[in-house]
């Protein structure tokens, strides 16, 4: 696991040189090593170069990776994709953040669970930046709306947004779906005085783009642990 250790601090560099460029600090940026399909040892290899919390797509799969780290006392997980209404259980015993909310159908059934284990949520609104029909989140101008509906929830804590850009090496078009969370995430702020500052845009294929463009969390795996894996590697069914 060493080429781990090598290549955060190729990222680390690079995030500091994007946020320079701009003249942001590094220190501004959050790096969130996404782990999707990699077995634990890979988390524990972030974790030794200091990182505490790490992104997962799934819900069973980081659920497990959860249960098998569960002595490492000070590890946070972060759920980063689309939440199903029947997984809200689970990512309410054992998550410290979901970056992926777009419905209150879900913000409702998370509320709930939360509440039953007394726990708290952080939470970041999933925007379809790139207007893409495949894609989760919600459109732009329906944010605001659904921004004011999350209020009457007491265990989420409302963050900031979220967005996948679109797949394209077109620099351009991937910098507009950028600038649109930037002017979201400015139409929120001057509506509520403040907040929504967490802005998660970007990564392995495009984050520093997405910190010239105002990000404060990059979401990167496959730049830190390679390729993905078939977790059935390392775990037979899990698969959801």
């Amino acid at each position: 696991m060493d080429s781990v250790a090598a290549n955060l601090t190729t990222i680390e560099q690079r995030i500091a040189s994007a946020a320079a460029r701009v003249g942001r600090r590094a220190e501004d940026v959050r790096l969130l090593p996404v782990t999707k399909t990699k077995p634990p040892e890979a988390v524990m290899a972030a974790y030794a170069q200091g990182y505490r919390r790490f992104g997962e797509n799934k819900v069973q799969e980081a659920s497990a990776k959860a249960e098998l780290l569960a002595d490492v006392a000070d590890i946070e997980w972060s759920v980063i994709g689309h939440l199903q209404t029947n997984k809200a259980r689970d990512v309410a015993r054992f998550a410290t953040e979901f970056q992926a909310l777009d419905s209150l159908r879900v913000a409702k059934e998370l509320n709930k669970r939360l509440q039953n284990e007394g726990r708290r949520l952080e939470v970041l609104v999933q925007i379809n930046s790139s207007e893409e029909d495949q894609k989760f989140g919600l459109p732009p101008a329906e944010v605001a709306a659904f921004a004011q509906a999350l209020q009457s929830f007491d265990a989420l804590e409302v963050r900031g947004l979220m967005t996948l850009a679109l797949f394209t090496d077109d620099h351009a078009r991937v910098g507009a779906c950028f600038d649109i969370m930037g002017q979201v995430q400015r139409e929120l702020q001057d509506r509520d005085g403040g907040g929504w500052t967490e802005l998660s845009m970007g990564m392995s294929g495009d984050f520093e783009l997405a910190i010239e463009r105002g990000a404060t969390c990059v979401r990167v795996g496959q730049a830190i642990f390679g390729d993905r894996l078939d977790p059935n590697e390392y775990w037979p069914g899990i698969t959801g």
